[in-house]
């Protein structure tokens, strides 16, 4: 099975970027962050054509996330069950075959100590929560999208830069370790230890363009079964260049 994560940023102003990929690249499932769109606005039907099931949890504008699978999706749910973080479409879980999907846009935080920076610190710890209550870490439990946070420096083209600043800040890092410590991993690490891995560019500072000014914040997490079962993980960088790209790359697993 290959499942892509990938971080659209508007699924409808990136359409004719994702059918073509689609197309070509033929995941099995594919896990999109900012949709940006209500579930009745999403193009449903040029996706179905290419052999797609959809589950979707929508919102106008902001956030939203979506699966497509050719196999079938079953046990949707939206949301962690819990007001305070359900207000925004950030996660979609499901199972497709013998894989628990977690499909997650994890808050962005704006700067630290921003009010914001710290929701993003509690939503991480009602994943951690949801994650406990609900995947056991004996079947295989794939947790992917996009963080908002980095790993260590090897994720972060100019960690001086860097350094303690969103998406690269101690207690961020902290706190996803703490979700992971339930028995998950980062896969993309059982096969490369390599610097300069990265899936997000900034368009205003043209980092992309510029030779890899980039860092990894797309990830797949996984419980011992799936990150047994998991062959590679792939940054598709290519699906990043050309006309209208995301600022994202997608990131594609397979598990034997």
């Amino acid at each position: 099975m290959r499942i892509a994560t990938w971080n659209v940023n508007s699924v409808r102003a990136r359409l004719e970027r994702l059918l073509p990929w689609l197309t070509e690249t033929r995941p099995d499932v594919v896990c999109l962050q900012e949709t940006k769109c209500v579930d009745e606005a999403f193009p449903r039907e040029p996706i179905e054509e290419l052999g797609y099931s959809i589950a979707l949890s929508g919102q106008k504008t902001y956030n939203g996330v979506a699966i497509l699978s050719k196999r079938p999706i079953e046990d949707v749910r939206c949301g962690f069950g819990m007001a305070e973080f359900d207000e925004e479409a950030r996660v979609i879980s499901a199972t497709v075959d013998d894989v628990m999907l977690v499909n997650c846009y994890v808050v962005n935080g704006r700067e630290v100590g921003h009010e914001r920076y710290d929701y993003k610190l509690r939503w991480l710890g009602a994943l951690r929560e949801f994650l406990l209550a609900g995947f056991p870490m004996d079947e295989k439990v794939v947790v992917c999208g996009d963080f908002n946070i980095t790993f260590d420096d090897r994720d972060v083209y100019d960690p001086e830069r860097w350094r303690e600043r969103i998406l690269c800040s101690t207690p961020e890092r902290e706190t996803l370790a703490h979700v992971m410590d339930i028995g998950l991993a980062d896969a993309l690490r059982k096969h490369t230890d390599e610097t300069g891995v990265f899936t997000w560019w900034d368009f205003r500072r043209r980092g992309f363009e510029r030779g890899n000014r980039g860092l990894r914040i797309d990830h797949f997490l996984m419980s011992p079964p799936a990150f047994e079962a998991c062959t590679a993980v792939d940054v598709d960088t290519d699906a990043r260049a050309g006309a209208k790209p995301s600022d994202h790359a997608p990131v594609i697993a397979t598990l034997a």
